[in-house]
């Protein structure tokens, strides 16, 4: 028995830190002022409550209570996630219950527990879990919404980390929940009255699922695989089915079915099509065998009230949705069925339109309410009401139409036509367990706890813990090949008493009936565990009952082995898998009870096992304490994790569970091993397992003392290295295997190795340093790993190639080769071993043991198929790959070695050019190592073809190569670690990248290449679809005014670090402020005249005010441009609207002067219009991308009714900054219904622009009511002021922009001619009504031109034309004819049109159909007539009408010249006219006045926001000469008509140019502006000082942020914004809309760039590039603009660049797609840029010439001289360099013998920055110090000349390649060359002393000493000699030079290496003399 107990000890491990365990929640609990706590906290002292430790603080008289309060506690603890993927930081959640309270608490072993969220609810909580809702997005992936849900008993609430809550009314009592992959699982609580519904066929469903909070409950349909027939779908209602487990990865439920006793595994999926139809549908067969698929009448029933009610019995067709049968039951569910209407009302989902019947909410809540479940069922007519719909079928299964005899229930009742639920889940049986019928009583027991866990080789179990049985059962899954579905091969049983999974070491815990604790991994058993503290119960009872310390032998089995298994446990030391029993009975010996009796009582033994998080989990003590304990890691370096995955890998399952297990336990035995210790550990326990005995080999039997290449021990004195006994030697030496062995090799026979290596007769060769006390050992062919060697030996090289591309990891590699080198050597493979003897030569020469293995067993050994006689060498394929010399692809391991496949398929794709390496010529580079084996055959290397494509240009590569490595999760952290020499080709194509990059690329590429401009760009633009209200990428404040008293002048916002850079020479934003504020006093400053009395001369000031007050009140309307979307508001204050202020002052005493005196008249509500536009303007400053809500909207509303007309204004600019959307319904409702005039207009106008071109419907009910054409004829005349319903027509076409809608078309055509009704209706201001229809008509047909699709029986144009030309008045057609019965009685115009009204409207409607079509007919219309008698007959304001219109629709004739706008006028006016005939002068020069100023008009309109000079050259001719004529006018007298004629007409030439110089702020047009404002004579109307001041907020619109475009919804609301007809004071709407003017924010877009730097976050100037497309007037040009700038329209353009030199290229290419650009500028148009090195901006050095690289560059050499390091700063603001700098580059005292170093780094530090590749500086570094170890041979190992001999292949490659472009690749100076020659010079000089060795090598022997072995490798590898042992009698034999050269080609020499050789090899009797007339010395040298 003994041994058996040295079994147990044998593999135990040790549990780690044992912790007592409180869940932290219940501490929290005890503070928290719940109801309970408060309770008791009333009922006892403070002190008693505070000692007191029950659940929730009880003592004394409460001890009951307590008991309760702990029974409702419950908590589950998960691994926390902090939602970064590169956070892997361990940390525990905990979700605490008890009570009302739930906590929820986040904490780590690192810091202490804190409470993240704590929840306190209504009533008790019954369930509380985390649950992840999907919620689908508008593209195909799914969003998670991550929560905490509550179940209570009458709802859910859930909670959602965003901060999102939901509460959910539950229609029936939950009796679980559950979390899966979709959403809520929630199982009913089946109730008494379940049973009372007849045949058991008619059951409910019993499980719902709730896919979102929102979403209503829908039941699970369940498809089972029956076994009689197929599968069959229904809902899952088997009440007795409970659930007892789910899981989200894989998607699955597990059930127990009591009456059968067995368990299932259904798939949880979503419902497909096909299912939930046949659910739907009514069940179709005879009699009720299916009927466990109730009638979905019923359901519905149950779970939605219903409301239409129809006549009885309307079923239709039998099978149908089955709605008449009725159910004769006399009680039905009726609990929860009154319970369900009660919620359905609250949460009618809003995509299923639920319809509530009203008379019933009342008492079924009652009902509801007073019914629990323990009442007595309520009287019958409550549940009668119901009854009828549960349309159940009939037993005898006929479904009548009619209801069916037996019923019991009044016949007149009626029917509720039942909607129903539709399913959203499916639940798929995929496995239950079998029972054979002989233990079906016994075995039926339901699973206490299910888990899923995986094994060590990535095996899945499904593991249910049967309690009563004290078992778990695992059973195996396995996903199917299309990971569709789960296959389930077999159940094994383990006796257990409970179990919990430890999912981040692949195993479970699992607690045996006699208390000790066991470790499996999925079946296998690995330990028993040894908690410290706690006494094992197995130890101290072996010595009574010693027959209960091996729970597997009371294991009977029918299979019965399980003797079989104890005896193999005892002999190997090694675990197999349990006995897979088909219907395992355990029986228990009876002596397991008295055990667990006994221990009750001795100490507190573990009782179960809960709240496994990682490794850790929870002993619950039968004491009723906890312990928390970790089970350790399987491996904590990374060498071993990295070598255990790589045997997992390649081992077949079984061996590599074995192994693993083996491992495990050694590693893990209590008392374990200091982590140092662990890699000596793992190779003596690999060693051993492959057959090796260790304790022989010298150097495995010293690897306890030290650790090879470790720093810290290998201070130590190795102990010396003759451990065995000579006799030992001898008995070997005489062995018969040895004289075996020997004759055998000199046969030669030995041709059967892998390696195709034959052993040479001498020892020598074998292992060239032997001598007679060199060892050898055989190996033991049984050993476990054995057979596998060859195999493990190859993964463990292909993982020593990895590890030597990570710098970290190099130092590993370094251990692992003394494994591998064992290998190499007795697998005989010796070109491996001269790979790691040229790698590590100091290190390999010190073994030199080898083992033997018979070679007949070599042969059967099992090698893996890609493993070829050549070593797989990384450096060496890589560095074919530079030289161009094909390579056979490389193997590496899938997921082991990715820094190998990564770097591999990099140079295929950019050093090879191959386009395809990354995507479909991967096979041709790498090859997977496969498992699969083959025993060893020797055959020949298949030849790769040729397939050097044509080099793609090696900018495309590097792009893709960039590209590429991002995609594959590689940052610029990743390319420090990889060698230097490796790294060169990827930095060269980053460096590229970086000076030519993509604007679109990501934020990861961008941070690759080291732009960081980009890089923000790319951030913000990341943030901006993420969250689409983020605020400007500008965080720059606006100025803080430092006077307080000064007054808020609603302009304070402008950003003045922008403006400041655009206008920086002078105040011209200053002086606009000054013109454009309304908010203080203006100066009245009139001379009093002696003769006037006081009282007249207060009178003449207040006249002056009155003059000067129409100005200020057209202010605003200019404002309003200046400052749009100038401003975020803050959402908790108001919206500041500055004062307009109609006060003046009177100089010299500063008197105030008001209009209220009295003393003149004012005209009434004067002011009413302007604070509309002050509201507007202020309004209008609200940026789009701000945060508004209704709710702010609301709170903006003024509290005096003073105000009302300011807030209709500001509606209407939320309403064009785009705001208004938010605006909900019901307010738009309640503004409407004050009846404000004023609110309606702005209402109406902002709703429709905010939905331009939407035709939303809403939008248009609510115009059309304000619209009388649009009602139906019968309508009520409904008294709509006449403004409103101008405003709503314009709103409509605002809403139907470009839709070319019929029915709207049509109406406002009719409307534009609408006569005057009878009772003097439609009278006043009809002028303005006919011009919004023409406008609305124009803009609903904007652009269609003559293809206006079905409107060809309307006429359009020419209805249009006879509006316009004046006829006879057509009939009116269709809805309005009975409007329109009888003539008005007042206004007589009989049956013509009146043109004066409907002219202006045609006119433009005309224009705005054909605009841009070039439609020569329709323009011709308009031309101007051209006799004077016909010109006599139009208005000459309708002449400027014309003018517009036809040059608008011949778009593209419009030339920016004079001459072009003279051609419009009509030839006759242009003659000279003859004096002799008799023509009006006057009308004359109005006509030419007003013809020059349409065309002006035009031509603003067509050159609107692109600045261009030709166009303002041209306007600003005629705007001097109106300007001379005007002050020519002045003087004569021609009367007022002919100035007001005039002033128009400037007025309009005004316009025109600041529409051209948008946003400029242009000097002239300002001059003009100014000039203008300053006139306020009586001539100078408030319309004239409106359109200037407009003139001037376009000149500075947006603050200069934005400018015009010319789309044609742009020139749309330009011609409604700027109709040249000008109130003639403030209350005039007559001709035209006022609130129309601040339409012209509809043509603004921002097209300003701000380059900002990327390191000081300030706007600054950068040079841009501009390209414009090509078109038909030029071809592509060029232009340099300095940013901040504004840039042409985008659709000109095709390239946008920043220039250099002195910023980081960056360029945009518009003609692939604009929306980038589009992004940027409308996110206040940041562009980020990165100041190059050494460079200055260009505000402090505009010309250049301070730049420190202008001294430099004329003399390269002479600036690295000049540079000092101190100046580095003002290069580079990298830290790095800096310091550097400082403590490299400085001279100092102790420096002064090495000066050369310092120049020499300091030439690098300048090379480096300069060249702005900072990141080079540490391989200039390495470089160097890698030289230098040559020059001074103290080589320490030969990796670094791996690296240099990669960096000059590159650069040799390169130049090589194309010598002409040097200048872009990153090593160019002379530093290489001076590097590769020293290294030339060093290595010659050692070969003319030791040609020799080199020479003897070559032979095949390796040299003695170490520095010649150290110097040799270096040789080798840097001169790319190949293993020459096999082939050096091929050299060795040449007589001839060209011999030579053809060997040396085949073996893959390059030629300037083979001729350092030449000496060597030709060493013949040719000798010194010449070979082949060359002299040797040439070669030598």
């Amino acid at each position: 028995m003994s041994e058996v107990v040295y079994e147990e000890t044998a593999t135990m491990i040790a549990a780690g830190e044992l912790q007592s365990f409180v869940p932290f929640g219940r501490e929290h609990c005890r503070n928290h002022p719940n109801a309970f706590n408060l309770q008791l906290r009333e009922l006892q002292p403070a002190s008693e409550l505070w000692s007191s430790d029950g659940a929730a603080g009880l003592v004394g008289s409460l001890q009951e209570v307590s008991l309760q309060e702990r029974e409702r506690e419950h908590w589950q603890l998960r691994k926390g996630s902090t939602g970064f993927k590169e956070d892997d930081v361990e940390f525990e959640e905990e979700l605490y219950a008890a009570g009302n309270v739930v906590v929820w608490s986040k904490g780590s072993r690192t810091q202490a527990s804190s409470v993240y969220k704590a929840f306190t609810v209504d009533s008790p909580v019954q369930q509380v879990l985390w649950c992840n809702f999907a919620v689908p997005h508008s593209t195909d992936e799914e969003d998670f919404e991550h929560t905490v849900c509550i179940v209570q008993s009458s709802c859910v609430n859930v909670h959602s980390v965003t901060g999102k809550d939901f509460l959910s009314p539950l229609p029936f009592q939950v009796s679980n929940a559950w979390a899966t992959q979709f959403g809520l699982l929630l199982e009913r609580k089946s109730t008494a009255n379940d049973t009372q519904l007849g045949s058991p066929g008619e059951a409910l469903p019993t499980l719902f699922s709730m896919l979102h909070p929102l979403d209503e409950i829908a039941p699970v349909v369940c498809r089972s695989g029956g076994l009689i027939q197929g599968s069959c779908v229904q809902y899952a209602c088997d009440s007795t089915m409970k659930v007892l487990f789910t899981s989200s990865q894989p998607s699955m439920v597990v059930s127990y079915d009591p009456m059968q006793g067995t368990h299932s595994v259904w798939a949880l999926r979503k419902v497909t099509h096909d299912e939930r139809s046949t659910v739907l549908r009514y069940p179709t067969e005879p009699g009720g065998t299916l009927l466990g698929l109730m009638a979905s009448g019923f359901l519905t029933s149950h779970l939605r009230n219903t409301s239409r009610l129809d006549s009885p019995g309307g079923c239709g067709a039998a099978g149908g949705p089955g709605t008449g049968s009725s159910f004769a039951v006399g009680s039905p569910l009726h609990y929860s069925i009154l319970h369900s209407h009660q919620s359905r009302i609250v949460t009618s989902s809003p995509g299923i339109h639920s319809r509530v019947h009203s008379p019933n909410i009342s008492n079924m809540a009652a009902l509801s309410r007073a019914h629990s479940p323990g009442m007595a069922a309520p009287s019958f007519t409550g549940a009668a009401r119901f009854s009828q719909s549960f349309n159940s079928p009939n037993s005898r299964g006929h479904h009548g139409c009619l209801p069916s005899p037996n019923s019991t229930l009044n016949e007149s009742m009626l029917v509720p036509e039942m909607e129903p639920i539709i399913p959203n889940l499916c639940m798929e049986q995929l496995w239950s367990e079998t029972v054979t019928a002989g233990c079906h009583r016994e075995m039926s027991s339901q699973a206490s706890k299910v888990f899923i866990t995986s094994d060590l080789c990535e095996n899945h179990y499904l593991c249910f813990l049967v309690e009563s049985h004290q078992q778990l059962r695992c059973v195996k899954f396995i996903e199917s090949n299309d990971s569709s579905q789960l296959i389930f091969p077999f159940v094994t049983a383990i006796p257990a008493k409970d179990a919990e999974p430890l999912e981040s070491i692949n195993a479970m815990l699992v607690l045996e009936a006699c208390g000790s604790l066991v470790l499996y991994t999925g079946i296998t058993r690995v330990s028993k565990v040894f908690v410290p503290g706690l006494l094992s119960p197995s130890f101290s009872l072996s010595s009574q009952t010693p027959h209960l310390s091996t729970p597997l032998e009371n294991v009977s089995t029918p299979a019965n082995s399980s003797h079989r298994h104890i005896q193999r446990l005892e002999e190997d030391n090694m675990p197999s898998p349990l006995s897979d029993g088909r219907g395992p009975n355990i029986k228990h010996h009876e002596a397991s009870f008295l055990e667990d009796y006994i221990f009750q009582k001795a100490t507190p033994n573990i009782q179960t096992l809960r709240d496994p998080v990682f490794n850790r989990v929870t002993l619950e003590l039968s004491s009723g304490s906890m312990l928390r304990i970790s089970i350790p890691e399987i491996a904590t370096s990374d060498l071993v994790r990295n070598c255990l995955q790589v045997i997992r890998f390649i081992l077949p399952k079984e061996v590599a569970m074995k192994v693993l297990v083996k491992w495990y336990n050694i590693y893990n035995a209590p008392g374990g091993p200091s982590a140092h210790a662990e890699w000596n550990q793992f190779v003596t326990c690999f060693m051993a397992l492959m057959g090796y005995n260790t304790e022989r080999l010298s150097w495995t039997q010293h690897l306890h003392f030290e650790v090879p290449l470790s720093p810290v021990i290998a201070a130590k004195k190795a102990r010396p290295s003759d451990g065995g006994s000579d006799e030992d030697w001898d008995y070997l030496m005489a062995s018969h295997y040895h004289q075996q062995m020997t004759s055998q090799s000199a046969c030669g026979a030995a041709e059967t190795s892998g390696a195709k290596n034959s052993i040479s007769t001498d020892t020598d060769s074998l292992s060239p340093a032997s001598s007679p006390s060199s060892q050898s050992f055989k190996l033991d062919s049984s050993a476990l790993l054995f057979p596998h060697i060859p195999a493990l030996f190859y993964v463990l090289h292909l993982l020593y190639q990895e590890l030597q591309l990570d710098e970290l990891h190099r130092a590993r590699a370094a251990s692992l080769v003394c494994l591998l080198q064992q290998l190499a050597r007795d697998l005989q493979m010796d070109e491996y071993l001269d790979l790691y003897w040229r790698d590590y030569p100091s290190l390999i020469s010190c073994f030199t043991e080898s083992c033997v293995i018979d070679q007949a067993l070599i042969g059967q050994m099992q090698h893996p198929s890609s493993m070829s006689s050549e070593p797989p060498c990384i450096f060496s394929w890589l560095s074919n790959c530079l030289r161009g010399v094909k390579n056979p692809p490389f193997p590496y391991l899938p997921g082991i070695c990715q820094r190998t496949r990564l770097l591999v398929l990099s140079y295929a794709l950019y050093v090879n050019g191959d386009e395809n390496a990354t995507s479909t010529d991967v096979s041709k580079y790498i090859v997977k190592a496969s498992a699969g084996l083959k025993f060893c055959t020797s055959e020949p290397h298949i030849k790769r073809q040729n397939n050097v494509k044509v080099r793609v240009s090696s900018e495309g590569l590097a792009e893709q190569l960039v590209v590429w490595l991002t995609s594959e999760g590689f940052t610029l952290k990743d390319l420090e670690s990889v060698p230097f020499g490796v790294a060169l080709p990827i930095r060269e194509a980053i460096y590229r990248c970086r000076e030519k990059p993509r604007s679109d690329w990501s934020e990861e590429v961008c941070l690759l290449i080291g732009r960081q401009d980009l890089t923000k760009q790319a951030h913000n633009m990341t943030l901006a679809k993420t969250k689409p209200s983020v605020g400007s990428g500008l965080s720059l404040e606006p100025p803080a005014t430092t006077e307080a008293d000064e007054e808020e002048d609603g302009m304070s916002d402008i950003i003045q670090e922008v403006t400041g850079l655009i206008w920086s020479q002078d105040l011209r934003v200053q002086e606009v402020r000054r013109l454009l504020q309304s908010s203080r006093p203006v100066r009245v400053s009139v001379v009093q005249l002696p003769e006037v009395s006081d009282h007249e001369y207060i009178e003449e000031k207040e006249n002056k005010l009155l003059q000067l007050c129409q100005r200020t009140m057209a202010l605003p309307v200019g404002r309003g441009l200046f400052t749009l979307f100038s401003y975020h508001p803050v959402p908790t204050e108001p919206l500041p609207v500055p004062k307009l202020n109609l006060t003046g002052r009177a100089p010299p005493r500063n008197t105030m002067v008001d209009l209220n005196s009295g003393n003149i008249d004012v005209p009434p509500n004067m002011t009413s219009w302007p604070s509309f536009h002050n509201g507007v303007a202020a309004g209008l400053k609200i940026a789009p991308a701000s945060q508004v809500e209704s709710a702010w909207i609301a709170y903006n509303k003024p509290k005096t009714p003073e105000l009302a007309n300011e807030y209709a204004g500001f509606l209407m600019a939320l309403g064009l900054n785009g705001h208004l959307t938010k605006l909900a319904t019901l307010n738009i409702h309640d503004y409407l219904t004050k009846g404000h005039e004023m609110t309606s207009i702005g209402l109406l106008l902002g709703v429709s622009s905010a939905r331009l071109g939407t035709m939303d419907m809403s939008i248009t009910r609510l115009l059309s009511i304000h619209i009388p054409a649009l009602l139906p004829p019968t309508s009520t005349e409904l008294d709509v002021p006449h403004n409103v319903q101008v405003a709503a027509v314009i709103g409509i076409g605002l809403v139907y922009q470009g839709t070319g809608h019929r029915h709207n078309a049509e109406v406002l055509l009719s409307e534009i001619g609408r006569p005057p009704g009878p009772e003097m209706e439609y009278c006043t201001d009809r002028e303005s009504y006919s011009l919004a229809a023409g406008l609305a008509l124009g803009m609903v047909c904007l652009g269609h031109g003559s293809n206006l699709i079905g409107m060809t029986d309307l006429n359009v144009p020419e209805q249009l034309y006879q509006y316009m030309v004046g006829g006879h008045r057509r009939a009116q057609v269709g809805a309005n004819r009975e409007r329109h019965k009888s003539p008005s009685y007042q206004i007589k115009e009989g049956d013509t049109i009146n043109v004066d009204v409907t002219c202006p409207g045609a006119t433009l409607a005309l224009a705005m159909i054909y605009l841009k079509t070039n439609n020569r007919s329709i323009a011709d219309w308009l031309k101007p007539p051209d006799t004077w008698f016909l010109l006599d007959f139009i208005k000459p304001e309708f002449l400027l009408l014309r003018t517009l219109a036809r040059c608008i629709i011949m778009w593209d004739e419009i030339l920016p010249n004079t001459e072009w706008v003279k051609s419009n006028i009509p030839q006759i006016i242009r003659e000279n006219v003859d004096p002799s005939e008799d023509i009006n002068m006057d009308a004359m020069t109005q006509a030419q006045d007003y013809i020059t100023a349409g065309a002006c008009m035009a031509l603003g309109l067509r050159f609107a926001g692109s600045a261009n000079s030709d166009a303002f050259d041209c306007l600003h001719e005629f705007a001097k000469t109106f300007m001379k004529i005007m002050a020519f006018a002045g003087t004569a007298p021609v009367g007022a008509t002919s100035y007001y004629n005039l002033q128009t007409g400037l007025s309009m030439i005004l316009l025109a140019m600041s529409m051209i110089m948008a946003g400029t702020g242009d000097l002239k047009v300002l001059q003009l502006c100014r000039f203008l404002h300053k006139r306020t004579g009586g001539e100078m109307n408030y319309g004239f000082h409106m359109a200037h001041h407009m003139a001037l907020g376009l000149l500075f619109l947006g603050g200069g942020r934005y400018t015009l475009s010319t789309s044609n919804s742009a020139i749309a609301a330009l011609l409604c914004a700027l109709y040249p007809h000008f109130p003639a004071h403030s209350t005039d709407n007559r001709y035209h809309l006022q609130a129309l003017r601040h339409l012209a924010v509809l043509a603004a877009e921002p097209r300003l760039l701000v380059p900002v730097d990327v390191d000081s976050l300030k706007p600054c100037y950068v040079l841009l590039e501009v390209t414009y497309k090509d078109s038909k007037w030029y071809k592509e040009t060029t232009v340099e603009l300095m940013a901040p700038t504004l840039l042409p329209e985008l659709h000109l353009l095709k390239r946008v660049k920043v220039k250099g030199p002195r910023y980081w290229e960056l360029s945009v290419d518009l003609s692939k797609e604009t929306q980038h650009l589009k992004s940027i500028l409308s996110r206040d148009g940041v562009l980020y840029v990165k100041l190059r090195a050494g460079q200055l901006p260009y505000k402090d050095d505009p010309q250049g010439w301070k730049s420190l690289l202008a001294t430099a560059i004329n003399h390269l050499n002479s600036g690295v001289r000049a540079f000092k390091p101190e100046a580095i700063s003002t290069f580079t603001s990298e830290p790095v360099l800096i310091s550097f700098a400082e403590f490299f580059c400085k001279t100092s005292e102790g420096m002064k013998h090495k000066e050369d170093t310092q120049l020499l780094f300091s030439a690098m530090l300048y090379e480096c920055v300069t060249k702005e590749c900072p990141e080079m500086l540490p391989t200039y570094i390495a470089i160097e110090q890698a030289v230098t170890a040559m020059r001074h041979s103290d080589v320490q190992q030969t990796f670094p000349l791996w690296q240099l001999r990669l960096v000059i292949e590159f650069w040799d490659s390169r130049m090589l390649r194309s010598p002409g472009n040097c200048h872009d690749t990153l090593l160019t100076s002379e530093f290489l060359p001076v590097m590769k020659n020293a290294v030339d010079v060093a290595l010659d000089s050692w070969l003319k002393e030791n040609s020799v060795v080199v020479r003897s090598y070559m032979r095949g022997q390796v040299p003695s000493r170490e520095a010649q072995s150290l110097m040799l490798a270096c040789f080798l590898i840097y001169r790319s000699i190949p293993f020459l042992k096999s082939s050096h009698t091929q050299l060795e034999g040449c007589t001839s030079f060209g011999d030579l050269v053809s060997h040396g080609s085949q073996l893959g020499i390059p030629l300037r290496d083979l001729l350092r050789l030449v000496p060597i090899l030709l060493d013949s009797p040719i000798g010194s003399h010449s070979l082949l007339g060359f002299p040797l010395q040439a070669f030598s040298s």
